[in-house]
């Protein structure tokens, strides 16, 4: 349990520390390859629907139901290895492990990612991001909902979450106020699409690349400034 009065740094995951497009960019030239573009369709609307209805990705659940007619095909068992077993390791963004280093050089860093419970855990655990942060990860399929959860596993003085979804960071921001503030790193498809929303209330600071915080100084952050000088110092005494 981390002393209730310090800085943690809330981070996702997916297109945000990790190319998560360029894994489904994978997974599909795998489905075509085996499968057949029509085949590949058909596995990407169940994981649209599966999606829509839990409110996460769950790429199992989906192989799940697209074993439906394929119980004899050769290629069905090494497409589940092939998404058990993909390196996520080679799909972190460039600087994204030496950032976490850094930003524990500042406060505490905490992996707050959505997800199933079975694949997610093990993307981050095989990407290294796990190890990263010491194990301190939270999945949950709503983050926003989660917010009492996340304060009594990491209790703080203020947060800083860092995501590639503004209407997300919104949300949050929301809730806690003064107490956070909120990064959004334009990377991926959610990013891509926000752009001509309107975001309110807007992120206090948007990078490029998760790099970009890779010599990030309490100095840089606009939000609370005096609450986390004074969180930053307590967590380091």
């Amino acid at each position: 349990m981390l002393n209730p009065a310090s800085l943690v740094f809330l981070l996702d995951v997916d297109n945000t520390l990790l190319d998560n497009d360029g894994f489904a960019a994978d997974l599909t030239a795998r489905l075509d390859r085996d499968f057949g573009a029509m085949e590949r369709e058909r596995y990407w609307s169940i994981y649209n629907k599966l999606r829509d209805s839990l409110g996460y990705a769950d790429y199992l659940g989906t192989l799940q139901q697209f074993r439906v007619g394929h119980e004899y095909h050769p290629a069905l068992q090494s497409l589940a290895s092939y998404l058990l077993e993909y390196p996520f390791a080679e799909r972190l963004y460039p600087g994204a492990l030496d950032t976490l280093a850094h930003l524990g050089t500042l406060g505490s860093t905490v992996i707050l990612s959505d997800g199933d419970i079975v694949f997610q855990p093990r993307k981050i655990a095989r990407s290294g991001i796990a190890q990263a942060v010491d194990g301190r990860v939270l999945v949950y399929v709503h983050k926003e909902r989660m917010t009492e959860a996340i304060q009594r596993a990491f209790p703080a003085t203020h947060y800083v979450m860092v995501d590639d979804k503004p209407q997300l960071l919104a949300a949050m921001k929301r809730i806690f106020g003064e107490h956070l503030t909120t990064i959004f790193v334009r990377q991926g498809h959610y990013a891509h699409e926000a752009e001509s929303l309107v975001i309110d209330p807007a992120p206090d600071k948007t990078i490029a690349h998760i790099a970009d915080l890779a010599s990030l100084s309490l100095s840089d952050l606009p939000a609370g400034q005096a609450s986390l000088e004074q969180a930053s110092s307590i967590a380091h005494d």
